[in-house]
């Protein structure tokens, strides 16, 4: 079955989790990691406060360990904002993310679980019809799990037609190579993966200018099967203020 979800963009500000503080990781590699800052919900108030309509939000230590590690601080952020936020990163069985959701976040975030246990994608998916979503994270055309740190034997694109027949709201498509780079998003892959099938994806990994988000606005008004932006490193180096990037993802204020 597929989810019903009205067709929308959103420009997407991203905090990752790690020991308590806002990071950035490059290339997903745990060692190259960049602190931004120590309070979490101050972020994401800073973030809804210029504008945003959604938040993004990744456990980094629970999507390596398997568990949560930061439930506390996802659940009061959630609790600070008024706007959507979804919530990724050890979220491998039912238990994992009913706590995510009770917490408030809209959509939870599926993984390793998608790409490892089918199973539980399905029956997130029937419990929470609309407020699950699939992350897929691909490196050299394989898509990893683990926190970045294994591989999957199944490909993206099997993983995204398991969330098709299961239903799910979204993809977010990362290309890890691009993430947080600099080098801007892989726009034409993930064009390329968007058309095989109908779950609306989200654009991550690498955007790094106004011309990225504009480009995937583009996309998306062209027909395209795009559901949005994730915004990460570029905004916390002040490369994009959130204010321009809004304007070039909403145009006249559209949705």
């Amino acid at each position: 079955m597929t989810a019903a979800v009205a067709r929308a963009f959103d420009v997407i500000p991203a905090i990752d989790l790690r020991g308590g503080r806002c990071v950035r990781l490059r290339q997903g590699d745990f060692g190259a990691e960049t602190q931004y800052g120590d309070d979490p919900v101050a972020m994401a108030r800073r973030w809804a406060g210029e504008g945003a309509r959604r938040l993004h939000v990744v456990d980094l230590d629970g999507a390596a360990r398997g568990e949560r590690a930061h439930g506390s601080v996802i659940e009061s952020i959630c609790r600070a904002l008024s706007i959507p936020v979804q919530v990724g990163g050890g979220l491998r069985d039912l238990d994992k993310i009913a706590s995510v959701l009770d917490a408030g976040a809209e959509w939870g975030i599926l993984g390793t679980a998608a790409a490892a246990n089918p199973e539980v994608l399905d029956a997130a998916c029937a419990r929470w019809p609309g407020r699950i979503a699939v992350g897929i994270d691909q490196r050299d055309g394989k898509v990893a799990v683990d926190g970045w740190l294994g591989d999957s034997d199944a490909t993206a694109i099997e993983i995204a037609r398991r969330a098709e027949r299961a239903g799910a709201a979204a993809i977010v498509f990362t290309d890890i190579r691009r993430d947080g780079t600099g080098l801007g998003a892989n726009l034409q892959a993930t064009l390329e993966f968007a058309r095989a099938h109908t779950v609306p994806v989200v654009v991550s990994g690498g955007v790094a200018r106004l011309e990225d988000v504009r480009a995937a606005r583009a996309a998306f008004d062209a027909g395209e099967n795009l559901r949005g932006v994730i915004v990460g490193r570029a905004l916390y180096e002040n490369e994009i203020q959130l204010v321009d990037a809004i304007a070039a993802a909403y145009p006249g204020g559209a949705a």
